[in-house]
């Protein structure tokens, strides 16, 4: 079978039941999620992930390193591949993370305050977690995404719904670059890097301030023109950067009281 059909159908697979899985997460799991809200993840509209997209066809051709002999040993063979999983997934979370902090001065995620981190896009910490991913994967899900890769060779007039599935990508990409677009020009302006979903939550809090309807997919989309809303957003963490640079000053300040009377 064409390797670009088996590539988009892994692709079309990825991208939505990641974005399955990323909804989920930040509901139950994510910290950066304290109120439990429903996120709409990513920079896209709809329910997709291009990242777990690219993700899967990589797991899906690491995992054909099972029919090789690497070592006198299966197990070991084993380890190698779920190792090399995780830095195939390492590597694309990084390659996304640059381009969107230089191209579109935008960043989808950030891991600043996790160890080891490397410019708040990859930490030691989530690629251990594409590690345990990848082992899900290749124990229990592999079996699976190889039999609909033969169910998708007998059945090929299923790719008319891949290719649905790329027109709407396709719009929707469009759509969400001419907003990123925006986001970027704003960015540039003011020398900044902005935090993709810090400005999703933040944009959802005005609606919510002013009684607008809630918003899962379309979150950019408000009353007030994304300028102007963009404007008060610099001037909302501008406000927040001062309070936390006065809060510091004065927990320096405590500080260093409570060394003078230990001293005294």
């Amino acid at each position: 079978m064409n390797q670009v059909l088996i590539f988009a159908f892994l692709f079309f697979i990825g991208s939505c039941l990641g974005w399955c899985m990323e909804v989920f997460f930040r509901r139950f799991f994510s910290r950066a999620n304290p109120e439990r809200k429903w996120i709409n993840p990513g920079f896209l509209a709809g329910p997709y992930l291009p990242l777990y997209g690219f993700g899967l066809w990589g797991m899906y051709a690491v995992s054909a390193l099972s029919a090789v002999a690497m070592t006198p040993s299966k197990a070991l063979d084993v380890a190698i591949i779920l190792v090399i999983m995780a830095v195939v997934m390492t590597i694309i979370e990084y390659i996304a993370g640059i381009i969107f902090i230089r191209g579109m001065h935008v960043k989808l995620w950030d891991y600043t305050k996790e160890k080891g981190n490397i410019k708040g896009i990859i930490c030691p910490k989530f690629s251990v977690i594409w590690g345990l991913l990848g082992c899900v994967y290749y124990f229990f899900v592999n079996p699976y995404v190889v039999g609909w890769v033969h169910w998708l060779s007998q059945h090929l007039a299923f790719s008319f719904f891949i290719g649905m599935f790329f027109g709407v990508f396709a719009i929707d990409l469009w759509y969400s670059l001419n907003i990123s677009g925006k986001v970027r020009d704003f960015a540039q302006e003011k020398d900044i890097v902005v935090k993709y979903e810090e400005l999703k939550d933040y944009l959802a809090q005005q609606r919510e301030e002013l009684e607008e309807k809630k918003r899962f997919v379309l979150a950019f989309k408000t009353e007030m023109p994304l300028s102007r809303q963009l404007e008060k957003y610099s001037e909302h963490m501008e406000l927040l950067r001062k309070q936390s640079e006065r809060l510091k000053h004065v927990k320096e300040k405590l500080e260093e009281r409570i060394e003078e009377r230990r001293h005294e």
